[in-house]
C-alpha cells in the first residue's frame, strides 16, 4: 500500500477514534479506562476532556525514551487528533437525555471503536503513545497482559477518583474491544506480515 493511502487511512481512523470516544462520553453510561481518567481530569481543571487527552498522551510519549521506543508518524498524530476531534465534536453536540439514545450512542462509539483501532493500528505507521508505552514495558521481559491490566486499572481507578465516569459502557467497552480488534486489525492491515505491524498490534491482540 503507498503512502498516501496509509496516511489516508490513518487520519480517518483517529478522527473515527476520536468521535467514538465522543459518543461515549454523550452516552454518561461509562467510559474506557484512559478517558475515565482523562474526564476526572478535565473535572477538576479549567480544560476540556480532549485536551486532557492531548496532554497525558505526551506525558505518556516521554516515558518512551528510557523504553527506547521510537515513535512513528502514526504514534504523534494519535497524541493530537483524537483529542483535538473530541473537543470539537462535544463542543457542537448536545447530550443526549433519553436512556434509549444514550445506549445508541455507547453501542456506536463501542464499535467505531474497534473499526477505528483497526484502521489506524492497520495503516502500519505507528501505534498509539498509550500502546507503546505497554508494548515498551513488556519488552522488558514482563507480561504485556499483566502490564496492560496494571496501567488500566491504575488509571481507571485513579480517574474514578476524580470523578470520572465508570458503568455499564465501561464493562461492555472492556469485553468488546479485544474481540472487535481481533476482527477489524487484520481485516484492514496494510503490512500484515512486517515486524512493526506486528509489534504495533501486540497490545490489542492481548485483549483477545
Amino acid at each position: 500500500m503507498d503512502l498516501p493511502r496509509r496516511l489516508v487511512q490513518l487520519y480517518l481512523g483517529l478522527v473515527l477514534y476520536g468521535l467514538s470516544s465522543s459518543l461515549l462520553v454523550l452516552a454518561g453510561l461509562g467510559l474506557d479506562p484512559w478517558d475515565v481518567f482523562h474526564q476526572g481530569l478535565a473535572r477538576h481543571t479549567p480544560l476540556a476532556i480532549g485536551t486532557w487527552a492531548i496532554v497525558v498522551g505526551a506525558l505518556v510519549l516521554l516515558l518512551w525514551i528510557p523504553l527506547r521506543q521510537r515513535p512513528g508518524i502514526g504514534t504523534l498524530s494519535n497524541v493530537v487528533v483524537i483529542g483535538a476531534v473530541m473537543d470539537v465534536v462535544l463542543a457542537v453536540t448536545p447530550t443526549p437525555r433519553a436512556l434509549g439514545w444514550r445506549v445508541v450512542c455507547l453501542v456506536a462509539g463501542v464499535v467505531l471503536s474497534g473499526v477505528a483501532t483497526g484502521a489506524y493500528i492497520g495503516a502500519g505507521l505507528g501505534p498509539g503513545p498509550r500502546d507503546g508505552l505497554m508494548t515498551g514495558l513488556a519488552a522488558r521481559g514482563h507480561s504485556i497482559r499483566v502490564v496492560r491490566t496494571a496501567i488500566e486499572l491504575t488509571v481507571l481507578v485513579t480517574g474514578w477518583l476524580l470523578g470520572g465516569t465508570v458503568g455499564v459502557g465501561t464493562v461492555l467497552y472492556a469485553v468488546s474491544i479485544g474481540p472487535l480488534a481481533h476482527v477489524f486489525i487484520p481485516l484492514l492491515a496494510r503490512e500484515p506480515r512486517s515486524s512493526a505491524s506486528a509489534r504495533d498490534l501486540q497490545p490489542l491482540r492481548s485483549l483477545e
